[in-house]
């Protein structure tokens, strides 16, 4: 069993669970789930499984107060069965909170094979958010100065906090990376231009490509560079590609093309009286010898 799985199975104990029992899918009530998207794909797959061999995995639920029951975590399996025509399903009932419950979903969906680094990266703040009572922003604030602190950026004495401790155990927990790790790879992916996000999100390219790709200010070329590695073009050609564009966007431009850009963003009307009287005549002259 993963440390995940113990986790989860630790909570599921905690909440003095009764033994397991069946529920129609009428009783059931998806609750808002930190997972963006269902595959359909895969959902058609896990029902045809279904089908062969029933729901081999319970969801677990807790009472609505109105007779029906809440899914804190299955909902994939919920869909899929209704894909596969059940009328009902195993589940195990809890009794636990909102802050319990919603600990169980980030766990149940952070568990999930199909989960995109995005959605993982989310659900790993969203966890630690859970844990410390803190806001995404404020998280992700924390990790950049334990790295400072860690780097030898700053001596804010963070490491040796009861947050930090709390950090360090949630990242134990997940077994994945360590939080060094998640910071360097993972929270860049939070400040991706949407159309990397998007195309991160959907599969279509790697985060590490992503993470690349998000170099490229000019998006133009960033977007002929994704339509490149969406076709196949491997990492290495693709930091060479973005090495070249770099250099590039290094070079100063023309000072007369900068000149053309500060003229295209003017607006006279907003310019003192005096100020404007001066660029009107300049621009006049100027106006002048290009028509000779």
């Amino acid at each position: 069993m993963s440390a995940i799985r113990a986790y989860l199975k630790g909570l599921v104990e905690e909440a003095k669970r009764p033994a397991s029992s069946t529920a129609l899918l009428g009783e059931l009530v998806p609750r808002p789930q930190p997972r963006r998207r269902f595959e359909e794909a895969s959902l058609r797959a896990l029902a045809e499984s279904i089908r062969a061999h029933g729901v081999l995995e319970p969801l677990l639920v807790r009472p609505r107060g109105d007779g029906k029951y809440e899914i804190v975590a299955g909902e994939r399996r919920y869909r899929a069965a209704q894909l596969a025509g059940l009328a009902e399903v195993p589940v195990v009932v809890l009794e636990v909170d909102e802050r319990a419950a919603q600990a169980i979903a980030l766990m149940e969906n952070l568990q999930r094979e199909d989960l995109n680094p995005y959605e993982e990266t989310v659900g790993v703040l969203d966890l630690l958010a859970l844990e410390l009572g803190k806001g995404r922003e404020e998280v992700a604030s924390l990790l950049h100065r334990m790295r400072n602190e860690k780097g030898g950026k700053a001596t804010q004495n963070v490491l040796g906090s009861p947050e930090a401790q709390k950090v360090e155990e949630v990242f134990r927990l997940l077994g994945r990376m360590s939080w060094e790790s998640f910071v360097q790879a993972r929270l860049p992916l939070l400040t991706l231009p949407e159309d990397l996000k998007e195309a991160l999100e959907g599969g279509a390219i790697p985060y590490t490509a992503a993470l690349e790709l998000k170099k490229v200010k000019e998006e133009a070329a960033r977007k002929a560079l994704l339509e490149e590695a969406q076709a196949g073009l491997s990492l290495r050609e693709l930091k060479a590609r973005v090495r070249e564009l770099l250099k590039r966007e290094a070079v100063p431009k023309p000072w007369h093309h900068e000149v053309a850009e500060r003229l295209k963003r003017l607006d006279l009307e907003a310019l003192p009286r005096h100020k404007r009287r001066q660029v009107e005549e300049k621009l006049r002259e100027l106006w002048a010898l290009l028509g000779e």
